[in-house]
């Protein structure tokens, strides 16, 4: 058992009964951060918003919700281009996007202890294969915006993961390092971990640390 801690509450955590691993992307399993950061800084310049507030709001979530927030008068047809646009000014920025610490030793703890595991993320299909791929990582399940109605903080996605793989949500471990990802996963029953210091049931460091709690409580 390890112990989380949430709001100031230490949870007890059995990470022997997680039966798959459900992924962020962006942050989390891929660091993009500062991808991410210098496309939705171009994108406030476009419009003379203030970059910070538009960071703020902009990560962890689908494109298409920043826009709609920043812009809710605008038609769908309007808010979807303005957001393809953007989604397609991240697919040519791939500079600095690598794996997280620990990422390729976290599957390859899932892989040897034949845990299933998917990634699930607000990016659409097209951008989360280009950073995946720069960062090396396949994924043996991909779920993105594209595949579903709603994006995080709705828990569709991480509903559809856990069904695709056959397992009950509440035995998913979810990993997130954005608010928007963790009430999504929170909100689909999961057990979550966060890493950057986000509250959720597991604060991790970095994926390195789950790999090895993981291979602890499997040996246990």
């Amino acid at each position: 058992m390890e112990l989380g801690t949430d709001s100031g509450t230490e949870l007890v955590i059995d990470l022997r009964e997680v039966a798959a691993v459900l992924l962020d992307m962006d942050g989390t399993l891929v660091d993009s951060d500062a991808a991410v950061e210098r496309a939705w800084r171009a994108w406030a310049a476009d419009y003379d918003l203030d970059p910070d507030a538009v960071l703020a709001i902009a990560q962890g979530t689908p494109a298409i919700s920043t826009v709609r927030r920043f812009w809710p008068e605008w038609s769908d047809e309007r808010a979807q281009a303005d957001a393809n646009r953007q989604l397609a000014r991240e697919c040519v920025d791939l500079a600095d996007v690598e794996p997280t610490v620990g990422a390729h030793r976290l599957l390859e703890t899932l892989r040897e202890s034949g845990l299933p595991w998917a990634v699930v993320t607000s990016a659409d299909t097209r951008l989360a294969r280009a950073r995946l791929g720069r960062a090396g990582i396949t994924p043996p399940l991909l779920i993105t915006i594209d595949d579903v109605a709603s994006g995080k903080p709705d828990p569709q996605g991480f509903l559809m993961a856990a069904e695709r793989l056959g397992i009950d949500p509440a035995r998913c471990l979810v990993v997130e390092d954005s608010d928007a990802g963790i009430a999504a996963g929170r909100a689909a029953g999961a057990t979550v971990a966060s890493v950057k210091g986000r509250p959720a049931d597991l604060r991790l460091v970095d994926l390195e640390q789950l790999a090895a709690l993981l291979t602890q409580a499997r040996a246990a």
